[in-house]
This record gives C-alpha cells, structure tokens and sequence, in this order.
C-alpha cells in the first residue's frame, strides 16, 4: 500500500486525497490528483491499483493510468515505483483470479528492486509487495516473512505507520497459521491500533476480524460485529471480507 496516511506540511491536496482514500473513494481522490508531474502521475496510478485489490473493479483505468505514469518516469527512481506499482497490480489480478499474471508480477518487482536501492524509502513498500508474492503466489512463508521484516524495519526508520500497519499483521498472520497465538494476537493488535489512529477507514474492518480470529468469546463476536459494520458502512468494501463475514451456518434439523 502506497503512502503513509499522513499528510506532510499539512497540504490541503494531498489532506483531501488521504480522507478520500481512508473511506474508500479511490476514484475521487484520483480525480484530484493532475498527472501533470511523474509523482502525481505514480500517485495517481497507485489509487487505482489500490482500488482493484479492494473493489475487485476498475482494472483498465488503473492500466491507463500505471501506462501514463511508466510514460514520465524519467529517473530510476521513478521507474523503479512504477516498476512496483505494476507489479502489484499483477499480483492483485492475479490472487482475485481475474486474470493469472504470476510471472509479470515477479518480473516486474525484480525490475523494481534492480532500481531501487536499500535503504531508499520506497525500498519498504517493494519488500512488502514482494513478501506478499511469496507468501500468497509462491507459498513460501519463510521468504515472505524475511521480506516483512525488511518491510518493516524500512518503515520504521521512515517512519511510515500505514505500512507498519500491513507488516504487522501479515507477520501476525504467518504467525496465527504456525500456531503463536499470543504474538498473532499482538500483530494484530498493533495493526488495528495503527489504523484506528491513522482514520484508514477501509483497512480497520479486515484488521478486527484479523484480532477475532485470535481472541475467545464473546470479544471474538463483538469484533466481528463492528467489523460487519463498517464494512456496511463503506458499502461492501473490501469486497474479499464478506466471505469472512458471513454468518455461520446453522447445523440442518435432524429428526
């Protein structure tokens, strides 16, 4: 995930951009952003990336937009983000089953890490993607927990608490299926808190349904409840949740 739910000399775009996104109107916030600038464009790009993984819809206005912002990348720098952005957006079409671009994915995150430097702040983000790739396209949990953890200790130093947010809780999620349940319940402890604080809206409801699969009644029950909420609230946004929040089914009547 892109950005770090702050907004840095209180500017009033990128103020606006950051309300629109914590609530889920990624089309809104885009529409502020002129891709006049490859930063503008990146950002741009990014919204609607970030739109497809949580509305599983907008995909060729996300291509038309990552194709403008790889158009004005002029330094490495500005490749290498757009090489990352491309790469999740692979990976998103990928793991939702819209289309299998396994291979453009890995491509593009290597092409992303040959230039982006260690230590560079956009370093984090591309380490976190590529954990999620290992984690979820190659099942290798080993490799995506060293690229969490490089993940972030680079958000750390950064100091880029929205991404903090996703570190702890995908490494609380590899712990939950080893089994730790006490470092799984911190994990996701400290993702919800993270969240809450920021006002990422449309992240806090995955995050308390995270925590309740690690908790005992009746907190377990309460926190999915409010996570119910709040995804009605954004209107069934992140559309994956809803099969999480499903309620049980009742046993079938035997005589």
């Amino acid at each position: 995930m892109s950005g770090n739910g702050t907004t840095a000399g209180d500017d009033p775009l990128q103020t606006a951009v950051w309300r629109l996104r914590s609530r889920g109107c990624w089309a809104d916030a885009a529409a502020l952003l002129l891709p006049a600038t490859p930063a503008a464009a990146l950002q741009r790009a990014s919204l609607l990336v970030e739109r497809c993984l949580y509305t599983e819809q907008g995909w060729e206005e996300a291509e038309d937009a990552l194709r403008t912002a790889e158009a004005m990348a002029h330094s490495d720098d500005e490749r290498g983000a757009a090489a990352c952005e491309r790469g999740y957006l692979a990976y998103a079409a990928t793991l939702l089953a819209v289309r299998d671009r396994a291979d453009e994915a890995r491509a593009a995150l290597g092409r992303a890490a040959a230039l982006v430097p260690p230590g560079a702040p956009a370093r984090a983000l591309l380490d976190f993607r590529r954990g999620l790739l290992a984690e979820n396209l190659t099942s290798a949990p080993q490799a995506a927990r060293a690229a969490y953890r490089r993940a972030h200790a680079g958000a750390t130093a950064h100091s880029d608490p929205l991404l903090l947010s996703f570190t702890w809780r995908h490494l609380a999620g590899l712990a939950l299926r080893e089994g730790e349940l006490a470092e799984a319940r911190h994990g996701f402890a400290e993702s919800l808190r993270i969240r809450e604080e920021l006002g990422y809206l449309v992240g806090t409801a995955p995050a308390l349904v995270s925590l309740a699969d690690t908790e005992t009644e009746p907190e377990a029950s309460r926190l999915r409840e409010e996570a119910r909420r709040l995804f009605r609230l954004l209107g069934g946004v992140p559309t994956w949740l809803s099969r999480q929040l499903a309620p049980p089914v009742p046993p079938a009547a035997t005589a």
